[in-house]
């Protein structure tokens, strides 16, 4: 039988859109197996020995581990995070250059610098969550004030007398205590310690500032010393290793204060190679030997798939908008 002109066209046509197919497939494939083939970098606004930095080496050395390539982290400290922010997406959505900031830097950044390129989806892809870091609330010995109560009371005699120290204007030590001073409406001094935690504890021991808002790692020292105590923590619920440390929301209904890092990558990145990412990283931080790091370090992994990061973080970005907002009107 003859075949028709138009029938053998259709068929051709339909031929050659199946072999398109089945050479695309594996493409994609390839492209999540082989990858990755070479070093991959991870861009952080911390400087190097920071609390982001060093939970961020943990992950890479795992998944450096795991992929049998060098996972870096790149220190690039500056302008609050803008500086890495613009430099992670700027880099090529290749896999090869990924970002992950601290909390902060979705939370509090795009309210003080608008043009910058923080939002999600539309200038990242979320891709995992790394570990969540509770905040807690750190008074120096020498404060008569044993809980968080106490210290309230405090500070309600004192208006305006009392000083907390934070890492700087716009991190999530200083949201926490416009945060702390919202909801039990006292007044407090910010002193902000743009060099670290370190100078600032120097001042909490030495007894010129009461109390320094940070996670648990730079702190443990100085509490084992018994130079500070916790007053109270920003975990949903009271930590193991902390049982007798009351949550903030035991005192403070509805306040709640985590650090937490998450990986993002630049928009464009394939979705090949963001599903390996999201998997490979949920593996690292699940890894027995890799979770007992975070943990004796005051990091808590919870994985997260790329959606429920970006539920995630927004519902951050909500609860913390009222203290951003505040924050950008009160004077420098």
């Amino acid at each position: 039988m003859k075949m028709k002109r138009r029938d053998f066209i259709r068929l051709a046509g339909g031929a050659a859109a199946s072999v398109a197919g089945s050479v695309a497939m594996p493409a994609v494939a390839r492209a999540q197996s082989d990858y990755p083939n070479k070093p991959v970098r991870i861009i952080t606004h911390s400087a190097a020995g920071g609390s982001p930095d060093a939970l961020l080496r943990i992950v890479a050395d795992k998944l450096s581990q795991m992929w049998g390539r060098q996972v870096l982290a790149l220190n690039q400290p500056g302008a609050g995070g803008s500086v890495a922010a613009r430099a992670a997406a700027q880099a090529d959505p290749d896999g090869y250059t990924l970002y992950m900031p601290a909390s902060s830097a979705f939370v509090a950044l795009p309210g003080a610098q608008p043009n910058l390129p923080l939002e999600l989806p539309r200038d990242f892809l979320p891709v995992g969550f790394v570990a969540l870091q509770p905040f807690f609330l750190w008074v120096g010995t020498q404060v008569p004030a044993k809980t968080l109560p106490e210290f309230i009371a405090l500070a309600k005699e004192k208006p305006g007398q009392l000083a907390y120290a934070a890492t700087g204007r716009g991190t999530l030590s200083h949201l926490t205590g416009e945060g702390l001073q919202q909801h039990a409406s006292i007044k407090l001094q910010l002193v902000p310690y743009t060099g670290g935690t370190a100078q600032a504890l120097n001042d909490v021991i030495a007894g010129r500032i009461p109390m320094v808002i940070d996670a648990y790692p730079p702190l443990v020292g100085a509490m084992q010393a018994g130079h500070v105590r916790p007053l109270a923590v920003g975990s949903d619920k009271r930590l193991a290793a902390f049982p007798d440390v009351a949550t903030l929301q035991e005192t403070l209904p509805g306040f709640r204060s985590n650090g937490w890092l998450a990986l993002v990558a630049p928009l464009g990145t394939p979705d090949a190679i963001v599903q390996k990412l999201n998997a490979d990283l949920r593996a690292a931080v699940l890894d027995p030997a890799t979770k007992e790091k975070l943990e004796t370090t005051g990091n808590f992994p919870n994985p997260m798939t790329p959606s429920e990061l970006l539920t995630f973080i927004q519902g951050e970005q909500r609860m913390w908008k009222p203290v951003v907002e505040a924050i950008a009107r009160s004077p420098s």
